[in-house]
């Protein structure tokens, strides 16, 4: 299945709605729970849910859904299948700091193919698929192309990394490179999506990710010239037959920042 501008833009609406949703608990301030492995769990991340799933069933009628919320009856083996994260940055949410997003993706055989993620709080959306590049939006301003920044060795590295995860691995890579660095944080899938924008240059992310955290971002990474890779070197890598929780991996925008990190 491979997506025209007007399947992207259906994505792009749906991922709006869900914003929309969310943003009214935000502003209400609504129900937390917390779920067994101890992670919060909002009635903004139920009610998001809903609404995507709604807008996909009623747009691509067939087609499996999984998100963290929710999943749909049968369908486990199916090569095409949308990935979703109602509300990626529970924690972020909480903290009312603006970092969450709505994450929509099509996956095909493994690869993201579409992606969509919108931060409602900050008003920005970013969008691509296969072919038709990566993109971002303002509320009320016109597409801009996305595209990476070449890495020149001479400037310092841009790492980013999460907000409310990373911890002893991540301070240990740091110590690690070769060069002059900078690190600043970032929440949700917004760090793939600052390395889309030419913001940061490379994103090592050590602690544990589910699917839905990284597929849509991965793909706006991905159009706009980045890779994410595990650390064997393989792009990441996504399915219904496969562990939920992705491997360790590293999101760049330019692959020379590999060399920078000693071996």
């Amino acid at each position: 299945m491979k997506f025209n501008q007007e399947q992207l833009q259906t994505l792009c609406n749906i991922a709006h709605a869900a914003g929309q949703e969310i943003m009214a608990v935000y502003d209400q301030g609504g129900a937390v729970w917390q779920k067994e492995d101890a992670s919060p769990l909002t009635e903004a991340d139920l009610r998001a849910d809903a609404t995507i799933r709604q807008g996909l069933e009623a747009a691509f009628p067939g087609m499996f859904i999984l998100s963290e919320e929710s999943r749909s009856a049968g369908g486990e083996t199916a090569d095409a299948f949308f990935l979703v994260d109602p509300l990626d940055g529970t924690k972020e949410f909480l903290k009312r700091n603006g970092e969450f997003t709505v994450n929509i993706a099509l996956v095909q055989q493994g690869v993201p193919v579409a992606g969509v993620v919108c931060a409602p709080a900050l008003g920005q959306l970013f969008y691509a698929a296969l072919g038709l590049g990566a993109w971002t939006q303002t509320a009320g301003g016109a597409p801009k192309a996305l595209q990476v920044e070449p890495w020149l060795p001479a400037a310092p590295l841009r790492v980013i990394g999460s907000r409310s995860h990373g911890g002893d691995k991540l301070a240990a890579w740091l110590v690690t490179l070769s060069c002059q660095h900078s690190f600043v944080a970032a929440g949700s899938s917004l760090k793939f999506c600052r390395i889309a924008q030419g913001q940061a240059d490379i994103y090592p992310r050590f602690g544990p990710t589910s699917q839905w955290d990284t597929a849509a971002a991965q793909c706006v990474l991905a159009e706009a010239g980045g890779a994410v890779i595990d650390l064997a070197g393989s792009p990441l890598q996504y399915g219904l037959q496969r562990s939920l929780l992705n491997p360790e991996f590293v999101a760049v925008g330019d692959k020379a920042t590999f060399h920078c990190a000693k071996q």
